[in-house]
């Protein structure tokens, strides 16, 4: 399967609000993934740590939007923009958050995803 292909079943699985099924048809085995923040979330190294991030994400934040627009393409690599609007359960402070997404594939899977905001 192609980079481009890859990356345009991946966003369409996210605008599905399918997250959980997206990482785990896409993500290798092996991913990394980098978060701009300092902490135990910064680098995640593994699939099942990549999982486990997201499920952190999801029990500390109450969602009320989620969009993302791309791909957008570059060789082996596409991004993805994310707009973001949650409420941090523990402060009850609300935050809209654009960020952008970058994933690299190599053999058919995302090998790292790095995000910018």
């Amino acid at each position: 399967m192609s980079t481009e292909q890859i990356a345009k079943d991946f966003v369409a699985l996210l605008k599905e609000g399918k997250h959980d099924e997206a990482a785990s048809r896409f993500n290798a085995d092996d991913i990394a993934s980098y978060e701009n923040m300092p902490g135990p979330m910064q680098a995640c190294h593994g699939k099942e740590a990549v999982r486990q991030k997201g499920e952190w994400w999801a029990a500390n934040h109450e969602m009320h939007d989620f969009s993302s627009e791309g791909p957008y393409l570059n060789g082996d690599q596409f991004a993805v923009s994310f707009h973001v609007d949650v409420t941090v359960k523990e402060t009850g402070e609300r935050r809209v958050m654009d960020e952008v997404g970058l994933y690299t594939v190599k053999d058919g899977k995302i090998v790292e995803e790095r995000f910018f905001y």
